[in-house]
């Protein structure tokens, strides 16, 4: 197995669909509930399809991985989510539209799960981080995915059109890629190995954990942000968005200049200091007196948080305990499991204590990751 600059691009481009088909699935959810005249209870129920999809998938593409390669199951996840993205503008029922989220998170999850395994495998094959400029990636998709839609539905477009658009470049994207991503497998990721599904034990249950608590914050940040900023009194409603925008370019950009820096600090060090910046961020934004110092904190966590995931899916494929493809695929459902379930647990916190408490929790939480840092990294410098 060996790296080259085709199959880093390789990476990065399945990276960008996932990111992307993401955002183009976001700006049909409105027309959806319209077309099929729903409440908002039911529309919940519909897109919990969504990521019940995503996680059933997350359980067994690690072992799909480890029996075929990595290079099918991103080929299958991305295509399918090519083939489906357009379903989801014009499925006339709900019954059909459930059935179609469910299929479409299950193509996200094992997407997921898979470029994460490739992008692991690549990295090593370099001998320096590359997962960072692999997760910018995503977010410069979704990024790409929500202004593509966004222009189009402002002009008129219908949402039948924006999809069929979005899938179109994705297979353009997904075909250039295919014949650059790797088709070996390490002995290691043999499924004679172990069993298809392993729940996370030892440092792969640490690693697990503090990536549930990173994707629950910036959950929190794109579901309850808005909100807090308004309830606090500091912008106008709207306004709220202003705040999620400055957390995701400041992540992006972390993300972009996270792997010299990486390369430079180490991993242990990465979790320290990123997870210190992020923890100071939630304090910053609960004490802020005035708009631009909110705007200031979310900044802060996504800086912070930016490097937090791409050294932890690293570490998770360096361990021994257990094999890299099961590490790396009970980490991401954990991590997902976290971003389906915490801000649902958010708002329940902040029914009784506030939103301010609910970040305040939070910021504890996240305390946890400079708190392991060493015990994580076995090394103050990457593999």
């Amino acid at each position: 197995m060996s790296d080259s600059p085709s199959t880093r691009l390789a990476t990065r481009l399945s990276f960008l669909v996932a990111g992307f088909g993401v955002a183009c699935w976001g700006p049909l959810v409105p027309f959806a509930k319209l077309r099929l005249a729903v409440d908002e209870g039911v529309l919940g129920a519909l897109l919990l399809c969504l990521g019940a999809g995503s996680v059933l998938a997350m359980l067994v593409t690690g072992a799909l991985s480890s029996r075929f390669g990595t290079r099918p199951v991103i080929l299958l996840g991305g295509f399918g989510l090519c083939a489906v993205l357009p379903l989801l503008a014009i499925l006339p029922t709900a019954l059909t539209l459930g059935a179609g989220l469910l299929v479409f998170g299950a193509s996200l999850g094992s997407l997921d799960v898979a470029m994460n395994i490739h992008a692991v495998e690549v990295e090593k094959g370099a001998g320096r981080p590359l997962m960072s400029g692999f997760h910018a990636l995503f977010s410069i998709g979704g990024f790409a995915g929500s202004l593509m839609m966004a222009l189009l539905l402002s002009l008129g477009a219908s949402a039948l059109l924006g999809a069929l658009l979005g899938a179109l470049l994705m297979a353009l994207a997904l075909a250039y890629a295919a014949p650059r991503l790797m088709r070996t497998r390490t002995a290691e990721n043999r499924p004679e190995d172990g069993p298809h599904f392993a729940l996370p034990r030892g440092i792969v249950l640490v690693l697990a954990g503090l990536t549930a608590i990173t994707f629950l914050a910036e959950g929190a940040l794109l579901d309850w942000g808005a909100l807090f900023l308004t309830e606090a009194g500091l912008v106008d409603v709207k306004l709220g968005g202003f705040g999620y925008m400055f957390f995701a370019m400041a992540m992006t950009l972390g993300r972009l200049t996270g792997d010299a820096l990486t390369a430079r600090i180490g991993d242990r060090a990465a979790l320290l200091w990123g997870g210190a910046l992020a923890v100071a961020g939630f304090g910053v934004l609960i004490a802020a007196p005035v708009a631009w110092v909110a705007w200031a904190g979310f900044v802060l966590i996504g800086l912070g948080a930016a490097n937090i995931v791409p050294v932890l899916f690293r570490q998770a494929a360096s361990q021994t305990q257990m094999a890299a493809a099961q590490a790396i695929a009970a980490i991401s459902t954990t991590g997902y499991a976290g971003v389906l379930l915490g801000p649902a647990a958010i708002g329940l916190v902040a029914e009784y204590a506030g939103l301010k408490m609910s970040f305040a929790m939070l910021a504890g939480l996240i305390c946890l990751v400079p708190l392991c840092s060493a015990f994580v990294v076995r090394s103050g410098r990457p593999a």
